[in-house]
């Protein structure tokens, strides 16, 4: 397999360190540089060409939710995910409306790193449990709405794909589950963006979430 090649950007250099020598303990991932801000960053990505880059917010220059929106304008498909101390629900909404694929804590880096790595490699956002509350802020209704009224323009076999990768489930892991193949399931998932007029994943699960045809439990 092809080694995956990261791009750490943090203004402290002693927990950058502590970050890229915690990655460089595992097989398949390589720390191919670092920067400490946001212009550095954009800098390195044309030079090194990153398969993912991990972000802090609060970076010099330009700070993190910016950098990833100028990552995602240029449609190189980088993946983005933010490692910060910010949690507030302003913080987490702009970060996801910038695009980013996962949302972690420094708090908890040690512990969530490598699990959402391998999560967005696989295709699937990664949002940190502790800033899952700020997320779904003022999503939830007094009352959940059907089924037909909300999800009307899916079909029934949509329907299951959809909570089937709400739920956490790849797509390999879809298609082993409803007996179908894997470029059947990435089929269904653009469908139902579409009828949904949604347009990435995270999006996808918030609606869901939201709906409750998934659960944080």
């Amino acid at each position: 397999m092809e080694t995956y090649r990261l791009l750490l950007a943090d203004d402290h250099l002693i927990f950058r360190e502590m970050i890229k020598k915690s990655l460089d303990e595992i097989p398949g991932l390589e720390v191919v540089g670092e920067a400490s801000d946001g212009l550095e960053l954009l800098k390195l990505i044309d030079e090194l060409h990153p398969h993912m880059v991990i972000i802090d917010i609060g970076m010099p220059y330009k700070d993190g939710v910016e950098v990833a929106k100028e990552i995602k304008r240029s449609q190189r498909g980088i993946k983005i995910l933010l490692l910060t101390m910010y949690k507030s629900k302003d913080h987490v909404h702009r970060s996801l409306e910038a695009g980013v694929d996962g949302y972690i804590l420094k708090d908890n880096a040690f512990k969530d790193l490598i699990t959402a790595i391998k999560s967005i490699r696989e295709g699937k956002p990664y949002i940190s449990d502790l800033v899952i509350g700020p997320l779904l802020e003022g999503f939830h209704k007094k009352s959940r709405p059907s089924a037909p009224e909300e999800l009307g323009p899916l079909s029934p076999r949509e329907l299951e794909v959809l909570k089937y990768f709400a739920g956490g489930k790849t797509t390999r892991e879809i298609s082993t589950s409803l007996l179908i193949k894997e470029s059947t399931v990435r089929i269904h998932l653009k469908n139902i963006k579409l009828k949904l007029q949604i347009k990435d994943n995270i999006d996808l699960v918030r609606y869901a979430l939201k709906h409750g045809y998934a659960s944080l439990t």
